[in-house]
């Protein structure tokens, strides 16, 4: 798309537009004035909709421009014009492999490390065998939805029989935006605009209860005590904790600063801005973290360490110790992940503050939190409406919900409708 723009040398006014692929400019001896970029709006609105319909004659507009003859002298007809516009165009868009390498490069300062290897995997197994040699422009909606389809009848990892909507997304979400980012910067239509992410089935999280906690930390082997207290009452994430450092306890203040994470072998920023949090210590934790102190404090820079004072592997905690201990107290089988929901769950039962709470878990509002762990709530906390109840009673021992329960008690409820008459009068 055109545009009228001002020259920063002499403020006066100038075209610019695309034709045939080019990137053309035209100045003008206008100063920027309102009145004056409002007419040139108006030519340039003429001159895109001529060259749309194949009708746009250079030098007629701009008669003594080098460019406009250099172009004119390739196209004798409107259908010429129409057809060397379609071609040089298609051809002047780099491949979709061409400009992946250059978004990788663009992003990669700003990603995670791990988001970077992710873009990069799902670019090299799925997007660049399918479109790596497409120019950027030809790409039509149909086939990306054509791609989309094909996706879909992937086996996915482990025993699923197909690819999750989640990954389809993320694979989509990849190769959409590389061809917005094209569409923004070679002023092409933008193919992927209207097509709708799939809707992601929402799982049910399964925490664990007190009991099973307390099951858990009594029959984990020792040197993992502390480790699942603090994972337990905390919140954190595995990377976050794995990742955990001594010069982020504060125990004075009685606060875990998160600040990193750990992941793949390597430390990073966390999760989002968003992670960035001080997690208030409870009792249990502050005394396991103390204890923690003992055992690895003048060993390791990081709280929970393996024997080479390197930070845990989460494969290797999950298949030596996680599964075998659920398996030995006979307790459904659940990611490790169920422990920062277990602490959600833990702190609404307790009747902590949902800000609160979600400042420990690193949301940055409350909407995540109640959209979760809603259901959890009156089971935990009997907050099914019966506080209110009791609310009432305590405030107004006459009140009609107390008579409820005591219909047969017809005395009680002739003295009410007695006291309510005389109250008329």
């Amino acid at each position: 798309m055109g545009s009228v723009r001002t020259r920063g040398d002499s403020g006066r006014l100038f075209f610019e537009f695309r034709y045939m692929g080019k990137r053309c400019r035209e100045q003008t001896m206008l100063p920027d004035t309102p009145a004056n970029r409002s007419q040139m709006e108006k030519a340039l609105k003429k001159i895109e909709a001529a060259i749309t319909l194949g009708q746009f004659n250079y030098l007629e507009y701009f008669p003594q421009s080098r460019r406009g003859h250099k172009l004119s002298q390739d196209v004798e007809s409107p259908l010429d014009r129409a057809v060397a516009t379609t071609e040089v165009s298609k051809v002047d868009t780099p491949t979709f492999g061409e400009f992946a390498e250059t978004w990788l490069a663009e992003n990669k300062v700003r990603w995670r490390k791990a988001t970077y290897d992710s873009q990069v995997g799902q670019l090299n197994k799925h997007v660049l065998p399918r479109f790596a040699s497409k120019r950027l422009n030809a790409i039509s909606k149909a086939e990306l939805l054509a791609f989309r389809g094909d996706l879909a009848k992937l086996p996915g990892p482990g025993d699923r029989d197909f690819l999750s909507p989640k990954t389809l997304n993320e694979i989509m979400g990849t190769a959409q935006a590389i061809i917005k980012e094209a569409s923004d910067r070679y002023e092409f239509p933008n193919p992927s605009l209207s097509i709708q992410r799939l809707k992601v089935p929402k799982n049910d999280i399964k925490p664990f209860d007190l009991n099973e906690v307390t099951m858990i930390i009594d029959r984990v082997r020792k040197d993992y005590r502390n480790y699942m207290i603090v994972r337990f009452f905390t919140g954190v994430r595995s990377g976050e904790l794995h990742g955990l450092k001594w010069k982020f306890i504060d125990f004075e203040r009685r606060q875990i600063l998160v600040r990193e994470t750990f992941t793949k072998g390597r430390t990073e920023y966390t999760k989002n801005d968003g992670s960035q949090r001080e997690i208030q210590m409870s009792d249990s934790v502050f005394t396991a973290l103390k204890s923690q102190f003992e055992a690895t404090g003048h060993v390791s820079e990081y709280v929970f360490c393996n024997s080479l004072g390197r930070p845990l592997d989460n494969k290797n905690f999950t298949d030596r110790v996680w599964y075998p201990l659920l398996r030995y107290l006979a307790l459904d089988a659940r990611r490790p992940y169920q422990t920062r929901h277990t602490a959600a769950t833990l702190w609404l039962a307790a009747g902590e503050s949902p800000e609160w709470i979600a400042r420990q878990m690193g949301h940055t509002s409350t909407e995540m939190l109640f959209r979760v762990y809603s259901r959890y709530v009156p089971n935990l906390t009997r907050n099914d409406g019966s506080a209110f109840n009791r609310l009432i009673l305590s405030s107004f021992p006459s009140a009609p919900t107390q008579l409820a329960h005591n219909r047969d008690d017809s005395n009680a409820n002739d003295g009410i409708a007695k006291e309510s008459k005389n109250h008329d009068q």
